[in-house]
């Protein structure tokens, strides 16, 4: 049998042999014995290179930080899906997958912040001009601005300003800090001179900010959030699968459970009478013709 391979897969990520993994043309041993950390190795394996020590600290700060958030909806989906029991990796899955354009570490404000940028070096404005066209651009057609606002925190996330703050003390801010904060600036301002609430900056826009000036791209950081989240959703399944109650509705638990029946509210349709089949033609005209089931279309 012929098992010469008909192409060669290529990677600049690692090889292995019998004797070392290397990561980037690092030793991993080699990296861990010499007291590299978790975030240097994921430096090197995102940028090819060993970070300073501050833009070390930065990226062990901004996970730290993102790592817990208790109920939320990646959490929810961990917790969920434990009731079913299954494989415990499968409810880490599930959490990871929640992150999308409106939850989580998502890459759409390091884009937004790059194209705007891009667009103030090539038409010549400043950053504080270019971030005040993004936030009047983005208002003017009702779209949110990335990287503001938190439902659940909503008088600020109390885990972005320090983002910015640390970055400041690690001196690792740089073009994104002072853009992330010019941003601020003036959708502070125009929210304020329309009369409206004020909505605080989130933990991706001061997260995905400091990421982006440490060297990583967004999608980057979006992988590098996920996966650290990932840890804190595991522990809230594994939580679930030892202390709590298979199906999650069992009227016994102190606590009201997802499912209970108790909670639910139906509003739909009142109960009604299954037509026989020689009655559906007409029924399902006069129903049609009624016009009511509109009001229920989804």
């Amino acid at each position: 049998m012929n098992r010469k391979p008909p192409f060669r897969r290529k990677t600049a990520i690692s090889y292995k042999t019998e004797e070392k993994t290397v990561l980037r043309g690092y030793d991993l041993s080699e990296l861990a014995e010499k007291g590299y950390s978790f975030c240097d190795a994921m430096f090197v394996m995102f940028q090819n290179r060993i970070p300073t020590e501050n833009e070390e600290k930065m990226l062990k700060y901004e996970m730290g930080v993102f790592l817990e958030h208790s109920m939320s909806p990646s959490a929810v989906a961990a917790i969920g899906v434990s009731t079913g029991r299954p494989n415990l990796p499968t409810t880490v899955a599930a959490s990871i997958m929640t992150f999308g354009g409106v939850h989580g570490p998502g890459a759409a404000h390091g884009y937004m912040m790059n194209k705007y940028i891009e667009r103030a070096r090539a038409e010549g404005k400043t950053l504080d001009e270019m971030a005040k066209i993004l936030v009047d651009e983005y208002l003017d057609n009702k779209r949110p601005v990335m990287g503001l606002g938190q439902p659940q925190h909503v008088d600020s996330d109390p885990r972005a300003e320090p983002i910015h703050v640390k970055q400041e003390e690690l001196e690792v801010g740089g073009v994104y800090l002072e853009f992330q904060r010019a941003v601020e600036k003036h959708f502070h301002a125009r929210r304020k001179k329309e009369g409206r609430s004020y909505v605080g900056v989130n933990v991706v826009g001061a997260g995905n900010t400091a990421l982006c000036d440490i060297g990583f791209s967004p999608n980057a950081a979006w992988c590098i959030g996920s996966v650290c989240r990932g840890f804190s959703c595991s522990a809230h399944a594994l939580f679930n699968m030892k202390k709590g109650r298979a199906w999650g509705a069992s009227r016994r638990e102190p606590m009201v459970q997802m499912i209970d029946l108790t909670m639910i509210e139906y509003a739909g349709p009142e109960d009604r009478i299954v037509p026989k089949q020689e009655e559906r033609q007409q029924y399902a005209k006069d129903q049609k013709e009624q016009g009511e089931y509109k009001k229920w279309v989804i």
